[in-house]
């Protein structure tokens, strides 16, 4: 069963940026849309960001500006370089594909956004 390694967490201060890396831990095909969501404490998962098989992107509207999803198909990844982080950027960070038949979620990776 192929499963998703999110990677490029990290505490940091308000203002600084991280990159998130996701990848796939076996052979994967067919991968469709590829996207970001965060959770939380005591919140639900929300979504971060999207990209299409055709590069094709979408934000929700606290990261717009600061957020860009990027992939690269030859290595089925998908990042997320987040800039100006503030603290409720604070969560853990998910990311999925979209397969012919089903979604991949990763295992997160934690933001700790913190002076």
């Amino acid at each position: 069963q192929v499963q998703l390694v999110e990677t490029g967490g990290g505490l940091v201060q308000p203002g600084g940026s991280l990159r998130l890396s996701c990848v796939p831990s076996g052979s994967i095909f067919n991968i469709f849309d590829m996207g970001w969501y965060r959770q939380a404490p005591g919140k639900q998962r929300e979504f971060v960001a999207m990209i299409t098989l055709d590069g094709t992107t979408n934000y929700t509207d606290s990261v717009k500006g600061r957020a860009t999803i990027s992939r690269d198909n030859a290595k089925n990844t998908v990042y997320l370089q987040m800039n100006n982080l503030k603290p409720e950027d604070t969560a853990a960070y998910y990311c999925n594909v979209e397969l012919e038949d089903t979604v991949v979620w990763g295992q997160g990776t934690q933001i700790i956004v913190s002076s």
